[in-house]
């Protein structure tokens, strides 16, 4: 059985509305990435726990950490870094959650993401050691322009790191983003390490990808789902419509793309 989950912040920078929107549609939990306006690695202990009162008294859990963690320059300075990275942890913590959403560093445009590779092994690899320790799972998104934006070379870091504390986040539509066949071509290299799942869709117009809501573009997602089921995929389908705005740091759809992102989900499962 599926577990549904959203980015909410697509719906509303405000926490109410998000909540309300979620409820209405029958999402039962957040990746949370912001509220406020402000980014999940930002928040005050104040503001923490005015967000756990809430989505508690709403009935919402958190999925996710939707951390930016690993989405800056393999050049730029990783201690630096690691110190953001232990506050993502931390979150993970607070907010009841064992997961946290990370990427593979942007690799400098022009240059082969083989001279890097073994920088980007270093970093996972520090940052799969303290998720260990701490009993948090890394989920490893496939950003575009990272190191690992295909599937070969997602699959690369997944395994070179080897260990059970990082894992794959399948995303579709970013495999569209990179000139990638996300079904069944990346799929099949991640499949067994899949551990969550963004509905994000998307089409190439004249070489330029638009996204769409699931089930309207490229992505294959009635395949994925069909897939998921027969592996017997216990984890969540996180919502992550884009259908408004597409950012590097996040993407924003409001209330009634939302719904209309949540919707053809749901026609797709059947609910």
């Amino acid at each position: 059985m599926f577990k549904l989950s959203a980015f909410a912040d697509e719906i509303s920078p405000d926490l109410n509305e998000q909540v309300d929107v979620l409820k209405s549609e029958g999402i039962t939990h957040i990746e949370l990435r912001g509220v406020w306006g402000k980014n999940v690695l930002d928040f005050t202990d104040d503001e923490v726990s005015r967000i756990k009162k809430t989505i508690k008294g709403s009935n919402i859990g958190i999925a996710v950490i939707g951390s930016p963690i690993g989405k800056v320059s393999v050049l730029d300075d990783f201690d630096v870094h690691l110190t953001r990275f232990r506050i993502a942890v931390r979150m993970a913590h607070s907010f009841d959650t064992d997961m946290v959403r990370v990427f593979s560093f942007y690799i400098p445009e022009g240059d082969d993401p083989a001279k890097h590779r073994d920088e980007v092994m270093r970093r996972m690899t520090s940052m799969a050691e303290i998720a260990t320790q701490e009993n948090v799972l890394l989920v490893h998104e496939n950003e575009s322009g990272i190191y690992g934006d295909t599937g070969e070379r997602n699959l690369d870091i997944i395994e070179s790191v080897g260990m059970d504390s990082l894992m794959a986040c399948y995303d579709p539509a970013n495999y569209i983003f990179v000139g990638v066949e996300p079904y069944p071509a990346a799929y099949d290299l991640v499949s067994k390490y899949v551990r969550h799942v963004h509905i994000k869709d998307a089409t190439r117009e004249a070489g330029k990808p638009i996204v769409t809501p699931a089930g309207e573009g490229q992505g294959f997602i009635p395949e994925l789902l069909a897939d998921l089921r027969a592996r017997n995929y216990n984890g969540f389908l996180s919502l992550e419509p884009h259908l408004a705005y597409v950012g590097q740091m996040y993407g924003f759809s409001g209330p009634d793309q939302f719904r209309r992102a949540s919707q053809a989900l749901k026609r797709l499962l059947g609910v």
